[in-house]
């Protein structure tokens, strides 16, 4: 319970939740955000980062270092999403969606490891997604930052190994927050779009399976069964029964089968 916790993306979703419930528990948590302190009081303490920003990421890593003294867990979670096809996504667009979800974890990453090989110690839970073991249409820059996240974090754990740190994915499926009213349209997804008619009923599908899934407190229960653990796997998967099974059985199923399964979900 003495552990010091930087949870980025916590004025919202999934990542307050999470700092709600370890901080609850009893562990120092530190959240960050880009945006204004949220109002109201927390039980965690709030720093202002922006992931997208290098300078802000090592202020915010050194300011935890300041108050705390050590850094034992860090979870990046920062991110937001894109809908619109691949083929209506401008490089602007590409670009901030791979910039906040693959290098704002780098970034973070990069300032948190050498507090961690100092002290020998410390556990990175990096919040992949379902979309990032299964290609979701009409989120293919979102899936594809999140497969990038996945590859990212495979290698780094095996890198960090020797000094004691663990590199740990947590791929949530579908959960209730403000992540679906948050969600950024490409701007060329309107009605001259091709593919405006089934980006709008795969959105819809989106939208219903976003508004119905999960409490977002699940993922602070699972935050802090992994942090207990003396040796954490490398995933975990976390949402319905159903949505769980569809990354199960992907490798297992002929690859025509299953693209035939998601499009009929998604009603394209």
């Amino acid at each position: 319970m003495d552990k010091t916790i930087l949870i980025t993306g916590a004025s919202s979703g999934l990542g307050l939740a999470g700092a709600r419930h370890l901080a609850q528990r009893g562990y120092r948590v530190f959240g960050t955000s880009r945006r204004e302190q949220p109002e109201g009081s927390e039980p965690f303490t709030w720093i202002r980062m922006d992931v997208d920003d290098e300078i802000s990421v090592r202020q915010g890593v050194a300011e935890v270092l300041r108050q705390a003294g050590r850094l034992d867990v860090v979870v990046n979670n920062a991110g937001f999403g894109f809908g619109g096809a691949i083929e209506d996504t401008a490089l602007p667009e590409a670009r901030a969606q791979v910039e906040t979800i693959l290098f704002g974890t780098l970034r973070v990453c990069q300032a948190a490891l050498p507090i961690m090989r100092a002290q020998r110690s410390g556990l990175i839970v990096n919040v992949s997604s379902l979309g990032g073991i299964i290609a979701l249409p009409f989120q293919g820059l979102y899936s594809a930052a999140k497969f990038a996240v996945e590859g990212l974090s495979e290698a780094l754990r095996m890198e960090v190994r020797p000094w004691g740190i663990y590199v740990v994915l947590v791929e949530p499926a579908d959960f209730r927050t403000d992540f679906t009213a948050r969600r950024q349209r490409t701007a060329a997804s309107g009605a001259g779009s091709p593919y405006a008619a089934a980006f709008e009923r795969a959105l819809a599908v989106i939208e219903h399976d976003e508004l119905h899934g999960s409490s977002p407190e699940a993922l602070g229960r699972l935050l802090e069964r992994i942090i207990r653990r003396r040796s954490p796997r490398l995933r975990y998967t976390v949402g319905s029964l159903t949505e769980l099974l569809a990354g199960i059985l992907k490798p297992y199923l002929p690859q025509r089968l299953f693209e035939w399964i998601i499009r009929g979900h998604y009603r394209i």
